[in-house]
């Protein structure tokens, strides 16, 4: 029996309307002077959301487009999502399979609860675990640290299934081993280059992977 940490956008969830609409609210906000499409955001899918905005507008300004970004995020962004097709099946196979299965996401863990719930998905997981708002436990490295002390598990039994090189490389700074997910927002190249043991190219993939 494993225990598997999931990130929740670009893993379980499709969150690309709400992220990239919130990234474009907060831009117009601060009167930027170009403001990206949807499909030009892709990129911030995933990493922390600070160092995205350190990125499009320095970090002087980074603070204050987060505060504008959660404005629109805690009302409707947070909606803007769907879990991906099979994503329900697949957690509940792993679940009946004895597999302890926790979420672990880079997003305030205020935001993640919600989207859990939203979409009906609370009864698979033990627990989520997230960020701070203040921006505590934001690096996926710190957050697994925590979470597996808080689960009291053994890392060398536990996988981190994600979509991002970030994930990746938060389970291999902590001992835990990474499977990477392709129809998310991370490319088959980010993930082996970050340390993915096994690549799974749809969620129905997922069960074989794990050993």
């Amino acid at each position: 029996m494993d225990t598997i940490y999931f990130d929740l956008d670009g893993t379980l969830t499709d969150p690309k309307p709400g992220i990239t609409r919130s990234i474009q609210y907060a831009l117009q906000r601060l009167d930027h002077p170009t403001i990206p499409t949807e499909d030009e955001l892709t990129w911030c899918i995933g990493p922390p959301l600070r160092t995205s905005f350190v990125r499009l507008l320095g970090d002087h300004a980074a603070d204050r487009a987060v505060a504008l970004y959660r404005e629109r995020f805690s009302d409707i962004g947070l909606y803007e999502n769907r879990v991906y097709d099979g994503i329900s099946e697949v957690l509940t196979t792993l679940g009946a399979s004895g597999h302890r299965l926790f979420v672990a996401t880079s997003k305030a863990h205020v935001f993640a609860d919600r989207i859990i719930d939203h979409f009906g998905l609370r009864g698979h997981f033990e627990r989520v675990f997230g960020a701070e708002y203040d921006g505590t436990r934001v690096d996926k490295s710190h957050l697994l640290e925590y979470a597996l002390e808080q689960s009291s598990v053994d890392p060398s039994k536990t996988l981190m299934i994600g979509d991002r090189s970030h994930d990746m490389i938060g389970a291999k700074n902590n001992g835990i081993r990474g499977i990477g997910v392709l129809y998310g927002y991370g490319s088959r190249a980010e993930l082996l280059e970050a340390g993915a043991s096994h690549l799974c190219a749809t969620p129905q993939a997922i069960p074989g992977c794990i050993s």
